[in-house]
């Protein structure tokens, strides 16, 4: 219980008594009871008391939001006010702590109080030795929603709060949370067609219809990867190296979340040139990324914050094996943390899209992920993504282990790449992060997120600022993103045809393109040249010689 949540006293709630004898007389009986009834008192107590705890920080919390001087106040605001001002029965404990369990409210200490109520179940199912786990079998999934909800810190995410409510003046830009229009229906379409004489080959280069194409294309795709950007910034004010770790390793794993609904269709592919940007102030973040090289196809980024530096360039190798399309991933991902001077680099794993032909298509990632530090020798972390078995219905599963310079084990992480991360041993351990709940109706629009549906917005005032090489300003992605199937299949095969003519006249005249926002480091990756922004600025990209790309 005291795992749950360490604000109610374990003391006398974890003496263990042994009852070795059958309890056939009325004295062991009776005996029985009254343990039972003195756990239970204390128990009782201890509620009483965070209870009373959680109703005065209501009434403070309710009594500095009445005060707020914020001109308009954000649509979560308002939802914690009217939460706050929902009348309880006073009368009765229990029915305040039923409500608290149930509200909507994400204040963390309400969240805990509820994960106290699931507890029970891991604390009944630990003491049985019918739930002791094996080798082959693993039990994440059964503590997964009931382990604690603290984290090592939560002062970095309340300073980043707080910073953004300064910055932004109170308010948060709105964004939209629905796509104009649901994605296709592509039951008509025969894959088996278009992938027969591809057995084993890279379908890089093969063409596909624009049905199969989600309205987001690769240089998006890596920008996605930044939707919990929030564990950099909590790394970025962590101490400790090795919990700074969990947080970078978390990260890593969080990027993969998003693909859990996303194996029905496949992001286009960006034409050589091609860029993207994402401004996000209420994330903290800027991103840009730009297509480099398309044979072989290299997509490059880079992000910044003032917490941290994020960049990577990734080619992909995709093979198609008959039932399943594997996606091979090349290059690595890197963050800096410059407050510690940390430079963290790792890998990618393999992804593999299951029953491409018939069958409900599902996704899944397997491989491992090896984390160093370029400047510190002092940890390492190895995550594992657990490849399904036949026999064994655990699925998505993540084991990780950050460990000294001597190889001694620091911290154990564990959890589903779809679902969360925890580190420590179960039911004890404590939970670092949680992926975001769903938009409605996600199945009809591609499976997106809400993070997914704000990436191709296009905003009129951010429009004039963008150089006409942005993804947001593509045709075909835009039309089928709109619903205009027909009219995206016309635009996509012109812009193909249109880099085909490109490429002809670069070989021609023997000229090597040369990316313009990107250039080649001397280990041979792609990073950035740093003038994106500064261009934006001055003299802007409307008085830029800029391709014509579509």
């Amino acid at each position: 219980l005291h795992a749950s949540n360490p604000n109610l006293s374990s003391v006398d709630l974890t003496n263990e008594k042994s009852y070795h004898e059958p309890l056939d007389s009325p004295i062991d009986v009776s005996k029985l009871q009254e343990d039972f009834c003195r756990v239970a008192n204390n128990l009782h107590t201890t509620m009483k008391s965070a209870m009373c705890m959680l109703t005065s920080e209501k009434e403070r919390l309710k009594q500095m939001l009445e005060h707020e001087s914020c001109p308009s106040p954000s649509a979560q605001l308002l939802g914690l006010k009217s939460a706050l001002a929902a009348k309880q029965d006073s009368s009765d404990v229990s029915r305040p702590l039923v409500h608290q369990a149930s509200n909507e409210s994400r204040a963390s200490i309400t969240e805990s109080l509820s994960e106290f109520f699931d507890a029970q179940e891991v604390l009944l199912s630990a003491s049985s030795s019918e739930n002791e786990p094996s080798e082959d079998d693993s039990y994440i999934s059964d503590i997964s929603d009931n382990v604690s909800m603290d984290n090592f810190s939560n002062e970095a995410e309340n300073e980043r709060l707080n910073a953004g409510c300064v910055e932004n003046g109170g308010s948060q830009e709105q964004r939209r949370s629905c796509l104009p229009s649901p994605s296709p229906n592509t039951s008509n379409i025969s894959l088996w067609n278009i992938l027969k004489n591809n057995i084993g080959k890279d379908l890089s280069k093969v063409a596909m219809p624009v049905q199969l194409n989600e309205p987001l294309n690769t240089l998006q795709r890596l920008c996605e990867e930044l939707e919990y950007s929030e564990l950099l910034d909590k790394a970025a004010h962590t101490q400790d190296p090795f919990e700074r770790m969990v947080y970078i390793a978390t990260f890593a794993v969080s990027g993969y979340a998003s693909s859990y609904y996303r194996a029905g269709g496949k992001p286009f592919n960006p034409v050589l040139g091609e860029t993207y940007e994402c401004d996000r102030p209420d994330k903290g973040f800027r991103f840009v990324g730009e297509q480099v090289s398309h044979h072989p196809p290299i997509s490059a980024c880079h992000a910044d914050s003032k917490n941290f530096i994020f960049w990577q360039d990734v080619r992909w190798r995709n093979k198609f094996w008959g039932k399943s399309m594997e996606i091979v991933p090349v290059g690595s991902t890197h963050v800096v943390l410059p407050g510690f001077g940390d430079h963290y680099e790792w890998n990618k794993v393999t992804s593999c899209i299951h029953n491409i032909l018939s069958g409900q298509r599902w996704i899944e990632h397997y491989g491992e992920i090896s984390i160093k530090n370029y400047n510190s020798e002092k940890c390492q972390c190895k995550v594992t993504f657990i490849k399904a078995k036949y026999w064994n219905s655990t699925m998505n599963e993540v084991e990780g282990a950050i460990t000294d310079h001597k190889g001694k084990v620091v911290h154990k992480l564990f959890g589903k790449w779809h679902e969360g991360m925890y580190c420590g041993s179960p039911p004890s351990a404590t939970c670092i992060w949680r992926t975001n709940s769903m938009p409605p109706d996600y199945e009809q629009y591609y499976g997106f997120t809400k993070f997914a549906m704000e990436l191709n917005e296009l905003d009129p005032l951010t429009k004039p600022h963008l150089p006409p090489t942005d993804t947001r300003l593509r045709l075909d992605q835009r039309l089928l993103e709109e619903g205009n199937v027909e009219s995206a299949e016309v635009q996509k095969q012109r812009i193909e045809q249109l880099q085909r003519e490109r490429r002809k006249v670069l070989e021609e005249n023997q000229i090597t393109h040369q990316p313009r926002f990107f250039q080649k480091s001397k280990d041979d990756t792609w990073v950035s040249n740093n003038t994106y922004w500064e261009l934006r600025k001055a003299p802007g990209f409307t008085n830029l010689d800029c391709p014509v790309l579509w």
